[in-house]
């Protein structure tokens, strides 16, 4: 059966062409993204390309479906990778400080809590929300992230970005 036919029935919700397409293109997707990704994430690319074509099969709209298919998971695996170098990016604090902890510590000890209290309230929620739930109430990140129901690289993102946000806006009055 060509591969137009099998699109159009998945677009009617038919299992059988949806296992037929994986059968013959699963192995391409899972090399595809095993060379540029190694064995773990290739699984996870391989699920979330084929879940595309499940969920929006009218993305593909014609030419080599074979062709199609691996663009689709070579920028599956881009996404990954470009996701993973953010994550892995270091905060740009300035080089005098060590670690966010002490970011705070020292943001605290030279600043007035009017002043603190004003550059709290200067952040947008989600940064605000999670700093104080962090540091002003004792809990842990992944705590945080349990309590908001955000993943917990995105708390770690939304705290990181809140304190250069608070030393960016406590200078002034810290460097004095």
């Amino acid at each position: 059966m060509k591969d137009e036919v099998l699109i159009a029935r998945i677009a009617g919700g038919d299992h059988d062409s949806f296992a037929a397409l994986y059968d013959r293109y699963g192995a391409l997707v899972y090399g595809v993204a095993r060379r540029m990704l190694g064995d773990t994430a290739a699984e996870d690319v391989t699920q979330s390309v084929f879940l595309q074509v499940w969920s929006r099969p009218s993305a593909f709209r014609g030419g080599s479906f074979s062709a199609w298919i691996a663009r689709v998971a070579r920028n599956a695996c881009i996404d990954v990778l470009r996701s993973a170098a953010v994550r892995t990016r270091e905060p740009e604090f300035p080089a005098d400080l060590e670690s966010s902890a002490v970011v705070v510590d020292e943001v605290l000890s030279r600043a007035s809590a009017e002043s603190v209290s004003a550059a709290l309230a200067g952040l947008p929620p989600e940064q605000r929300e999670a700093i104080e739930q962090a540091y002003f109430g004792g809990l842990s990140y992944r705590e945080v992230a349990e309590k908001s129901g955000a993943p917990l690289g995105t708390v770690k993102s939304r705290i990181r970005l809140g304190l250069r946000r608070l030393w960016e806006s406590l200078r002034p009055e810290v460097s004095t």
